[in-house]
């Protein structure tokens, strides 16, 4: 059954419609005809009404839509994309963190190493994936694969999709700035080509942590930023502490972040936009999912015929290029 969220009510009252009319018409024994006209109607007004709805999205509501429970998670990427893939655990350090997984697999027929943020689904999943968002030993994992990745020369194919890293005494004790950085770095470094997707929410330095890519790929209704609205609305509008921002503080705040991903490609955070399907990835997974499977596999072609040092040029050029825009301006209007 399809969780709506709060702004889809209209799609859910004719949803419950819909199941009703199906449910009355089994029972009675209704005019077949007659109820499947009305049935065709009411789908054919559903369809509509959720198209509407899903064209005209506020930031806010696409951080709802990022973080739909239904949305396709890594697990789902793999398995509908990567074959043969041999997962690979352990930072080699001090242990495994299951909120970033990743391996070894064959990317629709291309051998990568795929690395990705794993929420989890059900309340059990997530707790052991810690929702998504990874301890130290997870990004020290991530620079294990990615040297892997740069040894036998594969390409690397990250997922992101987390809240941020997890705040925790213990992360903070092992060293989980540190951490993040190291695995930006080596990301930065990398000779080999890199892919990023930004999968649902991508929350801080947690996400940029696999994300420096040489193309980072962003699905439609995805977020990234450098806090969440809640986050920064906090910050900003709260008067005292345990107090919560009021919701339109919270949407203000998510519209002024530029967390989208129609903003980020105008301001060349990203490189591309993947479209979802009408009502967001979680409507259609599949659907979704091969639409990312494309895109990927298109970033990688592009890639393929750079050296180490053409790589590195790139991506380097790439991340260099983001503000420059903005700044040019300010020295051409002084």
């Amino acid at each position: 059954m399809r969780t709506f969220l709060d702004f889809e009510k209209p799609v859910a009252e004719i949803e419950a419609k819909i199941e009703e009319l199906a449910a009355l018409a089994e029972a009675s024994g209704a005019d077949a005809i007659s109820q499947g006209v009305e049935l065709s109607r009411l789908k054919s007004k559903a369809e509509s009404q959720l198209a509407a709805i899903y064209a005209k999205l506020d930031p806010w509501q696409k951080t709802q839509v990022a973080r739909h429970p239904d949305r396709p998670r890594f697990r789902d990427y793999v398995a509908a994309l990567v074959t043969d893939f041999i997962e690979l655990s352990g930072d080699r350090n001090y242990g495994e963190d299951a909120a970033i997984l990743g391996g070894t697999g064959k990317f629709m027929g291309r051998p990568v190493i795929v690395i990705g943020h794993e929420k989890g689904r059900t309340t059990q999943e997530r707790l052991k994936h810690n929702f998504g968002m990874a301890r130290p030993e997870g990004y020290r994992k991530a620079v294990r694969l990615m040297d892997l990745a740069e040894r036998f020369s594969l390409p690397v194919v990250s997922f992101v999709d987390t809240a941020g890293a997890y705040p925790g005494i213990g992360a903070e004790e092992r060293g989980q700035g540190e951490a993040i950085a190291r695995s930006t770095e080596r990301c930065l470094t990398l000779g080999v080509p890199m892919v990023a997707v930004i999968a649902g929410e991508g929350g801080s330095g947690g996400a940029i942590a696999i994300a420096a890519g040489n193309k980072v790929l962003m699905l439609e209704h995805s977020i990234y930023s450098v806090i969440s609205p809640e986050g920064a609305a906090s910050i900003l509008y709260k008067k005292k502490d345990g107090d919560e921002p009021r919701p339109d503080r919270v949407k203000d705040t998510a519209i002024a972040l530029k967390i989208t991903a129609q903003d980020l490609l105008e301001l060349k955070v990203i490189d591309s936009i993947v479209k979802e399907p009408v009502g967001g990835a979680h409507s259609e997974p599949a659907a979704a999912i091969a639409a990312v499977g494309a895109a990927v596999a298109e970033a990688l072609d592009d890639l393929s015929e750079l050296d180490a040092a053409g790589v590195r040029r790139q991506r380097r050029e790439r991340f260099l290029a983001i503000g420059r825009f903005e700044a040019e301006s300010a020295t051409a209007s002084a």
